[in-house]
């Protein structure tokens, strides 16, 4: 595992070298309100950071895709730019971006350090205000190139959004290779644009449902090593694994607490499935649904005080929310078809979950007391919603009619930005990872 060693967001607060301005001209600054229905993207021109062997080229490249993929922002073609930008600390005449409309302008240089080390600078500008909205230098080892172009493009879209980005980030997911007959199913993970993918575990044992934790550099997945279901916790930066308990029969759909101090999952004991939390410190177990039905697929509020679920306890699985002790269980879905895999927001607003109704298969979302329900795609079969730490984009897996295998796509909360993430394998149950350290 690469260590980083990233100096994250570090500001050198000088007139000529990068310092940090929040420019707030009158009716000109530039900003995205992400919180409208319809989001017309931002026109906006990524130069080329200077550099001598071509890597600046290739962290702009990085950068434009992390937010032409956010839906919010639309690189222009550097084929349409007027000015060649020779001197990133000089100001750009700002006539010749606003002639292409662009409402704002990225330059950036990439140098190497007397140590080894990348030293990447970014200034964002506001082309029509003729200022500069904001500017920071990060330094890493030159192998972590990629990461740092997700760090600028949080930056960037942090500045003009004022959300979190969510581009430095990764997604832990099944790989899946082989024939439909005998497919091959491994731990694997990568960043979120499916770039630097690697195995965590091998093919040889079934692997399913692995979460992040919302704490740390940990995953928890369920592993049929030596055909035996257990519950595991993996540790990414040191490759450390330690069995989280044995339980008799099945055990289903391991997840972090918000606190990353509690697993919650389902255990299958005498034909049903109830819901159990168990504390990672002291490994004690507390059951929180007794009922005869199965009740899976707990996921916590970020806030810790209450878990949504699904439950086939009236007959087809729907969703429900309880509080965190299991007290006071309501069913919350009521919509036509059957409801599962609910996950909670990061910023607590929304559940996302799979519909299945008239024969297809749906990611959606609703309010947390049931209402709002909205359909964000349909098609032959997706399902397994994840959501990016930001809480404005999904991540699921889907299966087209007739295909091969399973693929990974993201899609944003209006519905209409759905994006293939490709990766070299067929892939299944993504998770996302918060916004890394």
């Amino acid at each position: 595992m690469i260590k980083f060693s990233l100096l994250r967001a570090m500001v050198v607060a000088s007139g000529m070298l990068f310092s940090f301005v929040a420019v707030t001209p009158a009716n000109a600054e530039v900003q995205i309100n992400i919180n409208r229905g319809n989001v017309q993207p931002l026109p906006i021109a990524i130069t080329d950071f200077m550099s001598t062997d071509g890597i600046g080229a290739q962290v702009s490249q990085v950068i434009a895709a992390d937010l032409q993929r956010s839906g919010l922002f639309a690189p222009i073609n550097k084929n349409a730019f007027i000015e060649k930008i020779s001197n990133p600390d000089q100001q750009p005449r700002f006539e010749d971006w606003k002639v292409i409309n662009a409402q704002a302008l990225v330059t950036g240089r990439v140098t190497k350090e007397a140590d080894g080390r990348l030293r990447a600078e970014f200034r964002l500008w506001d082309t029509f205000a003729g200022q500069q909205m904001s500017g920071q230098q990060f330094f890493t080892q030159p192998e972590n190139w990629r990461r740092v172009a997700h760090i600028i493009a949080d930056a960037i879209y942090e500045r003009v959004t004022g959300e979190k980005g969510y581009f430095d980030t990764r997604v832990v997911f099944v790989s899946e290779s082989g024939p439909k007959t005998d497919r091959k199913r491994a731990l694997s993970i990568m960043d979120q644009d499916g770039f630097n993918v690697r195995n965590l575990t091998n093919t040889k044992d079934l692997v399913l449902t692995p979460r992040f934790s919302p704490s740390r550099q940990e995953v928890t997945y369920m592993s049929f090593e030596g055909q035996q279901p257990r519950v595991y916790l993996l540790q990414l930066e040191t490759g450390q694994r330690e069995v989280v308990g044995n339980f008799p029969g099945m055990t289903f759909s391991p997840r972090f607490s918000p606190d990353g101090q509690k697993v919650i999952m389902s255990l299958q004991q005498e034909g049903n499935a109830n819901i159990y939390t168990m504390d990672l410190r002291s490994r004690t177990t507390t059951r929180l649904t007794n009922t005869g039905a199965i009740d899976t697929a707990p996921s916590y509020a970020p806030d810790g005080q209450r878990i949504a679920f699904e439950s086939d306890r009236g007959g087809r699985q729907q969703i429900y929310v309880m509080n965190a002790d299991g007290s006071g269980q309501t069913r919350i879905s009521f919509g036509d078809g059957s409801y599962s895999t609910p996950v909670w927001s990061p910023r607590g607003d929304l559940i996302a979950f799979t519909k299945q109704s008239g024969g297809k298969f749906s990611i959606g979302v609703m309010k947390p007391d049931g209402s709002g329900e909205r359909i964000l795609t349909s098609g032959f079969h997706n399902e397994g919603p994840t959501w990016a730490p930001n809480g404005r984009v999904l991540m699921f897996f889907r299966q087209a009619a007739g295909a091969g295998g399973p693929q990974l796509y993201s899609i944003d909360l209006t519905g209409y930005n759905e994006q293939l993430i490709k990766t070299p394998t067929f892939a299944s149950d993504p998770a996302w990872s918060p916004l890394l350290d």
